[in-house]
């Protein structure tokens, strides 16, 4: 593919919504910077400073066009206890570490994870970040003045029916223009973004962090880099998952470990925090029409001109419309469906999805929700397969020999189910275990058969084991004990 083909593509076949998007994110990106500096105890230039460079870093880098990646609560959280006991230094570095760990994900391909997350988790993913978006703005919805519900009424009135009138121009842009023209003409008297905290009025510097470079200062920061790397990953390729799906394209994961590395790598160099893919953000973009690298460019780009320029214009900016927006994201980012699903779908897909949602909220931990999640997938795809073994005993016509055929998977949730199938006191000369139809897959499927044929011979009957695949056959020949010295000894405890 010629680089004017991937030019054309990846930046230059969506200019003006591209540009409208990301002008949109970028004025949307200011309250939450600020208020995830505020969570993880650093002034808020730290948070705006991550903003700007990771998104301009990761729209060349990153593998999933039009996705936004900024500072996040979901790392700000983790680095509250090493700012408080060692300060804003040693944030710096365990953001740079944190980006060195992704780099070192992506180049061992761990992209490949996300095909375990199942249907049901990515869904009860998605849902519980929408609650969390809403909550979020609660501090804003509670205790204000009636002016406030009614600007926020007015900014979604905005947001939902200005498209019936025309596209050109993305609705939630005008939400913001509108409600901050008409708070100025009127003198309402509502929170703005400049009482969040103070913008930044200078470009970033690009210096290292001031901390000691020895062992004691890994030690420091490592366990932090560690779940901020671990945390910004899960976030991110869960992200574009999302954002290929609600565009119908594809994104290169282990690319975005990579770019995800290099930005935080470089928003520590300039003073930001680890950051990493936003849902909230990127789903603003997409329904802006941001589609190509231009959007994010844009998003970073424009929120540096916004601070270093119209700061002052900015400070004016009525939070209701902030608020609206994000408002409009949660009720776009939930999906609606699956609470009809809830009584269409298997049991165990919605117990996943609630789980994975219930922990998520409960905790503000997306790296537990997903966790738990695709573990509880886990346990039940394990118990829906052990399901399907079944085993058929036979008897030779003269009662001399008996043949058990196995059908299905033995692995560690069928192995007792194998062994509770076959009788070792019967009387017979010869005992014939069939697994032409079935698959050995793991150390405890070795084991259940190694039993077997041990407890057979110890009744003196003789005991055949046909019918391995290839497969089976090799795990068998490399893992098997029943023919090894001693065996009978140590597995039947003689």
């Amino acid at each position: 593919m010629s680089l004017a083909h991937t030019l054309r593509r990846d930046w230059l076949s969506n200019i003006r919504a591209d540009i409208l998007s990301g002008i949109v994110v970028a004025l949307a990106l200011i309250p939450e910077a600020i208020g995830f500096s505020i969570i993880a105890g650093v002034d808020p230039r730290v948070g705006l400073y991550a903003s700007v460079v990771i998104a301009i870093v990761i729209s060349f880098a990153g593998g999933r066009p039009a996705m936004i990646s900024a500072a996040t609560a979901a790392t700000a959280v983790l680095f509250g206890a090493l700012v408080r006991e060692h300060g804003l230094q040693y944030l710096l570095a365990a953001t740079i570490l944190a980006g060195i760990i992704q780099i070192g994900a992506g180049w061992l391909r761990i992209g490949y994870v996300m095909r375990f997350v199942s249907r049901s988790v990515m869904t009860g993913f998605v849902n519980a970040l929408a609650i969390l978006i809403f909550m979020a703005q609660l501090p804003e919805l509670i205790g204000v003045t009636w002016q406030t519900y009614a600007m926020i009424a007015l900014g979604l009135g905005v947001i939902y029916l200005f498209p019936r009138l025309t596209r050109a121009v993305p609705s939630p842009l005008v939400c913001i223009l509108v409600l901050t023209a008409l708070a100025l003409a009127l003198g309402i008297d509502t929170r703005t973004v400049a009482d969040l905290g103070e913008l930044p009025n200078a470009l970033p510097v690009l210096l290292l962090p001031d901390v000691p470079l020895d062992l004691e200062t890994l030690r420091i920061i490592f366990p932090t880099s560690v779940a901020v790397a671990a945390v910004g990953l899960l976030e991110s390729l869960l992200t574009a998952s999302i954002v290929d799906q609600m565009t119908d394209t594809t994104s290169d994961k282990n690319r975005e470990s990579v770019g995800q590395g290099i930005a935080n790598i470089a928003s520590g160099l300039f003073g930001g925090m680890a950051g990493c893919a936003m849902i909230g953000q990127s789903v603003i973009n997409v329904k802006s029409g941001g589609r190509t690298r231009l959007s994010t460019f844009v998003a970073g780009s424009f929120l540096l001109f916004l601070l270093l320029v119209l700061g002052d214009w900015v400070g004016l900016i009525p939070m209701p419309a902030l608020v609206a927006i994000m408002i409009m994201v949660s009720i776009g980012t939930f999906s609606w469906s699956s609470l009809r699903d809830l009584a269409r779908h298997p049991r165990r897909s919605s117990v996943v999805m609630l789980a994975t949602v219930l922990t998520v909220v409960g905790t503000s931990n997306l790296a537990l929700g997903v966790g738990v999640g695709v573990l509880l997938s886990g346990i039940f795809f394990a118990w829906k397969v052990s399901q399907i073994f079944r085993i058929t005993a036979s008897l030779s016509p003269d009662g001399r020999e008996r043949t058990y055929l196995v059908e299905g998977q033995l692995f560690f949730a069928s192995a007792d189910d194998f062994l509770a199938a076959l009788d070792f006191t019967e009387q017979v000369d010869q005992v014939r275990i069939d697994l032409g139809r079935a698959h050995l897959w793991d150390l405890t499927g070795v084991s259940a058969i190694d039993m077997a044929i041990l407890k057979f011979r110890r009744a003196g009957t003789a005991i055949e084991v046909v019918g391995l695949n290839a497969a089976s056959a090799t795990i068998m020949d490399k893992f098997a004990m029943h023919d090894r010295p001693g065996a009978m000894e140590k597995m039947l405890g003689h």
